[in-house]
């Protein structure tokens, strides 16, 4: 064991990097929500607009 604890330091290390980043990257509840709300509602016009083109005749 010529490296000591460097092995234990840098898991470590790595533990509070990889907590770090999961705190950064999770969404709360309430966001997501809201996020997947929105999402939907784009997604209801995008439909409404595709209908509308097919019923004026446009067909593509």
């Amino acid at each position: 064991m010529t490296r000591g604890n460097q092995r234990d330091q840098d898991r470590l290390k790595a533990q509070k990097k990889a907590a770090a980043n999961a705190k950064k990257t999770k969404e709360s509840a309430s966001s997501l929500a809201k996020r997947k709300e929105a999402d939907a509602e784009i997604l209801r016009a995008k439909q409404k607009k595709k209908e509308e083109a097919a019923a004026a005749g446009g067909g593509k």
